[in-house]
């Protein structure tokens, strides 16, 4: 097992262990900080998605959340009682009067998210340069204007309330571990290592037989199954669904999180979701206030989202490659003798 082709594996299970073991922690500190703990296990789900196309390709992705509103309304519309349904939306009978359970929805809402995304990311994987990024972001934009506007089907901007919560401590750590796996395992792919190569040089590995459309849909299409996961936990995790809910905000904290740990390590996505989890609480809890006595001194509103920018600007400053860089935790390697035996003999 001391092979490096097992190495995304001893980097999985070493995060896993880290996260079984803070959520075993969270199990014994109060409800508020159990529900942080839980929020940002959610956003490691849509951070570890993003990582698995844009670390691996190089290129930027504007548009992933937008596969996290499609898995979240997806769900809602899989989930939610017929009565609430039929006050809320105007769907098909047969699709008004279908209500499954959640484990159940699961598994039709990722397989349907892949097959969205492989017929979005088919034309766009075709670009090259700045054209991709900005496609993506055209992505997030056209989801965002159909959410809010498809209203027998959405709720348009009206929000869609009562959704089963069962997202909770553990639902979120199996969603952040499988995550995690998926991410390992596709990094033991030939498909991630030549898409790799063409991250360093698209020219050198098209001159080597490397089809790069093939292998940016690959990654795209797992990556967006992936956050759409993180959509629908994070759905059931607050109980409703608005499309405001998956726009800028969450666009600008998740690449925020995965640039800031280091785009193209696991375990840096994994620091990044960590740093920026606790800076943004804190700074919350800042624009809050603190009591002193009677006065309550409390920093304007949008300090939290100046300081995110504040950082990820120093960060991009001082580590263009994020806080780690390209390095993965994991078991020590063993290492060779310096001289074969043959050697010595000769001297």
């Amino acid at each position: 097992m001391n092979d490096p082709i097992f190495r995304p594996l001893h980097t999985a299970a070493i995060l896993i262990a880290i996260l079984l073991a803070v959520v075993l922690v969270a199990t014994q500190v109060p409800p508020a900080m159990q529900r942080t703990v839980i929020e940002a296990l959610v956003k490691l789900i849509v951070v570890v998605g993003l990582y698995i196309f844009v670390g691996n390709s190089g290129v930027f992705s504007f548009g992933h959340v937008a596969f996290m509103a499609i898995g979240g309304y997806m769900s809602a519309i899989l989930t939610l009682s017929p009565e609430r349904k039929h006050t809320l939306l105007a769907l098909p009978a047969a699709l008004e009067a279908l209500q499954l359970p959640w484990p159940v929805a699961l598994p039709i809402v990722l397989v349907a998210v892949g097959l969205i995304a492989l017929l979005i990311g088919w034309p766009l994987c075709r670009l090259r340069g700045i054209a991709l990024p900005m496609a993506t972001f055209a992505l997030l934009v056209i989801t965002y204007v159909i959410a809010s506007n498809w209203q027998q089907v959405t709720g348009g901007r009206q929000a869609l309330v009562g959704l089963p919560r069962f997202t909770g401590l553990w639902v979120a750590f199996g969603g952040a571990a499988i995550a995690i796996v998926v991410a390992a395992l596709y990094a033991m792919t030939r498909h991630c290592l030549m898409l790799r190569c063409s991250r360093e040089s698209e020219v050198a590995a098209a001159a080597t037989g490397i089809d790069l459309e093939r292998e940016r849909l690959i990654a795209f299409v797992l990556s967006a199954m992936v956050a759409a996961l993180g959509g629908v936990l994070f759905s059931h995790f607050i109980g409703t669904i608005t499309a405001n809910s998956f726009y800028l905000d969450l666009t600008f904290v998740t690449l925020t999180m995965l640039v800031a740990g280091g785009m193209r390590s696991l375990t840096g996505a994994c620091l990044g979701v960590a740093v920026i989890a606790f800076v943004a609480e804190v700074f919350r809890a800042i624009e809050r206030g603190v009591s002193l006595g009677d006065v309550t001194i409390a920093a304007p509103p949008g300090l939290q989202e100046i300081a995110l920018a504040v950082i990820l600007l120093a960060i991009l400053i001082l580590r263009p490659e994020g806080l780690l860089g390209s390095y993965e935790i994991g078991l020590p390697r063993r290492h060779a003798a310096s001289r074969p035996m043959a050697a010595k003999q000769e001297g």
